[in-house]
């Protein structure tokens, strides 16, 4: 779950908006290293999540959430050190919006995959920045795009059992799912308007601690005592180092020299990624039909963002 640095772009897949002022390589210039490194943070971002759903029975989904977000805040603080004099009332309903997007989308999604699959998960999650860039566009040919995506999700709603309704996949699961990609469309909606109104990250470090402090009763509540066993916080920070310190390290470097829309749509690969780690960390099995609801959902978010970027 995302890695967030605050932007303008409102594209699919893109859970970790790229900071404005990103520029393209110069020409003739190889991207396979910037490229490298965005697949290199996709990857460090489900594995996260992978180690998370291996220690959720130690601390449970809540209590995940709270070792990760409060984790990752104090790094961001440390090292951003934001101001918080100088803002307006406004500048602080935004980044508190922000916040609570933040904690929303990884709250909801914490609880989806403790009941189903990584893969299907980050599928179904998907769909919500898919469809603000729907909507954000207004395009005839992204009704398309958002189609392609639904036979994926009616590929997924018989996994494992060839029956309408989510077959095996748990339904208060798949529902958690949808509602993490509701939240992260609101995420990406509210990072952009921080971006625009805190320098370089500082929004985004403000914004982290408002997350941690409202998942932290729900941490308490769940997992009370369990949070402060060490071998469950130095867990809980290596969550938050894949899930979060790490990828927006790598981002960064490669938004430097790499475009937005490019970054989008290695994003949109993040459902392959995520069932490749279930299926190598969780030992996910992954059905042919499940293979291709996920190609599915990627190829619709990839149109859409090219789609955007010819706009």
């Amino acid at each position: 779950m995302p890695a967030p640095f605050p932007s303008s772009a409102t594209t699919p897949a893109q859970s970790r908006p790229a900071p404005s002022g990103s520029t393209p390589l110069p020409q003739g210039g190889s991207r396979f290293g910037p490229v490298a490194l965005v697949v290199a943070a996709g990857v460090s971002v489900q594995f996260g999540a992978a180690l998370a759903v291996m220690i959720m029975p130690r601390a449970g989904a809540a209590g995940v959430v709270t070792l990760r977000l409060a984790a990752a805040a104090l790094v961001l603080l440390a090292v951003c050190r934001p101001k918080v004099r100088g803002y307006t009332r406004a500048d602080w309903g935004t980044v508190v919006a922000f916040g609570v997007a933040m904690a929303g989308m990884n709250g909801l999604f914490y609880q989806s995959i403790d009941r189903i699959p990584l893969g299907p998960a980050v599928t179904l999650e998907v769909l919500g920045p898919l469809a603000l860039s729907v909507l954000v566009s207004r395009r005839l040919v992204n009704l398309l795009w958002a189609g392609l995506a639904l036979g994926g999700v009616v590929l997924l709603s018989g996994h494992g059992g060839g029956d309408f309704g989510f077959g095996s996949l748990d339904p208060l699961g798949a529902a958690f799912a949808v509602g993490a990609g509701a939240m992260w469309a609101a995420y990406i909606v509210f990072s952009a308007r921080t971006g625009r109104r805190f320098p370089q990250a500082d929004g985004l470090a403000l914004a982290m601690a408002v997350a941690a402090v409202i998942s932290l009763p729900l941490g308490v509540v769940e997992a009370g005592s369990d949070l402060l066993v060490p071998s469950t916080l130095a867990l809980g920070l290596g969550v938050a180092v894949l899930s979060s310190v790490l990828p927006y390290t790598l981002e960064l470097l490669a938004l430097r020299r790499l475009p937005a829309p490019t970054f989008a749509i290695l994003m949109s690969l993040e459902p392959a990624i995520a069932a490749t780690a279930g299926f190598l960390v969780l030992h996910q099995a992954m059905s042919p039909l499940d293979a291709l609801a996920i190609a599915l959902v990627i190829a619709a978010s990839m149109g859409a963002v090219q789609a955007q970027k010819r706009h």
